[in-house]
């Protein structure tokens, strides 16, 4: 935090300012569902690419967006699909993904989207929390897919729509054939749902956050509000089916921006991607900054930081650079929780995630239930207009995270006297690596199903590609020798059960795990202030011992 001194009474009279101004952007705010956003900003910038899948060679104007997805609302609704249907959608990011989710927000319907890597145990799982009554699939997908056993109650497979050359199923081409780009005629509101996005279960399996079209517009408005200046050209690396991503779709179009979407982060890739499509604003991975060269990067205006970012590199890049960046928290449920309004460049590089954001109320709270004080960490309870309506099918769930109005987060953060947060760390046991919420439950259930495990416990380890990423410590039975369970039979058993980003990278093996003497709970903070924490693990990307 920034000491106390004639400066920082300056900055509190420009704090008091920028915070009047984003009451004011509040009551400026209009209400409006996702498909009148689509329309609407159809008629302003109707000639202007509006997303742009470039490594697919697939894009389409502002005006196309709208007039596709009124013909694929019309297709669907002969197809079957009616107001509150839960329709899955397993796609990459293909041009076809946004146009299927403007067409279900203008039927009022609900998307489900389902994560690529998903095995067909988990795809089964969602599909079946959800009750989802139809289906869309890409053809790299239907393999796993159609592997689904039990297969969904409330899904049969001639709900199921296939993308790319189906050898079962409807084919998508031969449903849209015949129908007109009209605009769609149903009774849609802003407090419909729209999206169900699962969430890493801190119980071991994801939860549904039930979002309304009002997040979908709150929370994209607070977000186009934090750009120091509009933007037009976006570059985005996460996959459409994680709520960041169609956050970043409704962003550039709050901005009337294109946005350029890739297939998934790659490095190497990045900075030639920012310089051959001149991107003015992007999330970005600190290790990318690091490799650019001083002539790079000439593009930009601004960035978000990525997860993982120190005050040092973020003072670096920017007088390497001269680009302006900040940092924000949020999440599904409650959206944007905190970020930047304004302009307060002697805030950045202090690595404050800003001050409450648009339509949010916040408080931190102790163990015992007291408010934490200023300069406290505790943790962050959150209330406001659109948060998300609850967990799918799970009232207590909800009765638990809930106290009243206020949200509780699980996250750890502490507030200075001006306003400004700062994160702190995770109540919940969570692992965030490249904006995908694993939770450590999850991943410890699977492990511990192999018969030669007494226990395991899962980790976060800071990584500047990823943010974080997952490492195990195996505590064996009695017995029983690490020479005795190779690293690669607890590897494939991972791979066979849980998606591939929540396969642990690193393993190691413990004698025994530190536990509390009154309860036997995993000491986890033990096993994460080690000094080094590769030092005798194996690196299952690298294929070694460290």
């Amino acid at each position: 935090m920034i000491p106390i001194n004639s400066s920082r009474c300056q900055l509190a009279d420009r704090v008091a300012d920028e915070l009047r101004g984003l009451e004011a952007l509040e009551s400026a705010y209009e209400t409006i569902t996702l498909g009148q956003l689509v329309a609407m900003q159809a008629q302003r910038h109707g000639s202007t690419i509006a997303i742009d899948i470039f490594e697919r060679g697939e894009r389409a104007t502002y005006l196309e967006m709208d007039r596709w997805s009124n013909t694929y609302a019309h297709a669907l609704r002969a197809f079957g699909v009616r107001k509150g249907d839960r329709i899955g959608v397993v796609l990459p990011n293909r041009i076809e993904f946004p146009i299927l989710w403007f067409a279900i927000a203008k039927l009022g319907a609900v998307l489900v989207p389902i994560n690529t890597r998903y095995t067909a145990r988990e795809m089964e799982y969602v599909l079946s929390d959800t009750q989802a009554k139809f289906a869309i699939v890409d053809e790299s997908a239907w393999p796993v897919f159609s592997e689904m056993k039990p297969w969904p109650q409330n899904l049969t497979e001639d709900r199921v729509i296939v993308i790319g050359h189906p050898t079962r199923g409807a084919a998508l081409d031969e449903l849209l054939k015949g129908f007109d780009d009209l605009p769609v005629d149903a009774d849609v509101h802003p407090d419909d749902l729209l999206v169900i996005a699962h969430t890493g279960g801190t119980t071991g399996f994801p939860k549904g956050c039930m979002l309304t079209h009002d997040w979908f517009g709150v929370s994209s408005y607070a977000f186009a509000c934090s750009d120091y200046e509009p933007c037009k050209r976006y570059l985005c690396w996460a996959p459409f089916f994680y709520a960041y991503g169609q956050m970043q779709v409704l962003r550039a179009y709050r901005q009337g921006g294109t946005l350029y979407q890739a297939q998934q982060l790659s490095s190497t890739r990045f900075i030639d991607w920012i310089n051959k499509f001149r991107i003015e604003s992007c999330l970005l991975p600190e290790l990318v900054a690091r490799q650019a060269k001083a002539d790079a990067l000439k593009s930009l205006r601004q960035v978000v930081y990525s997860l993982g970012w120190s005050a040092e590199a973020i003072s670096q890049f920017r007088e390497r650079f001269g680009v302006r960046g900040q940092n924000n928290y949020g999440m599904a449920e409650i959206g944007m929780g905190t970020q930047f309004v304004g302009d307060i460049p002697q805030m950045e590089d202090t690595c404050s995630v800003g001050h409450r954001a648009l339509f949010r109320e916040l408080r931190l709270v102790n163990e015992d239930g007291t408010l934490a004080k200023t300069g406290e960490v505790g943790e962050l309870w959150v209330k406001g207009r659109a948060i998300f309506k609850g967990y799918w099918g799970k009232p207590e769930a909800n009765a638990s995270q809930f106290e009243g109005d206020w949200f509780k987060t699980g996250d750890l953060l502490c507030r200075d006297e001006l306003g400004f947060y700062w994160f702190e760390g995770r109540k919940k046991e969570m692992i965030r690596r490249s904006n995908e919420n694993i939770a450590a439950r999850e991943v410890e259930a699977i492990i511990r199903e192999i018969p030669e495990i007494a226990d395991v416990a899962a980790v976060p380890v800071r990584d500047m590609r990823r943010g974080e990423e997952v490492k195990i410590y195996v505590e064996l039975n009695q017995g029983v020798k690490p020479a005795d369970l190779p690293v690669e039979r607890i590897l494939e058993h991972a791979r066979a059960r849980l998606a591939m980003f929540k396969v642990p990278r690193y393993i190691a093996f413990i004698p025994a795990l530190p536990r509390t003497t009154s309860s036997e709970k995993v000491m986890k903070r033990e096993l994460m202030a080690v000094s080094d924490p590769l030092a005798g693990t194996y690196d299952s990307e690298e294929k070694r011992w460290r």
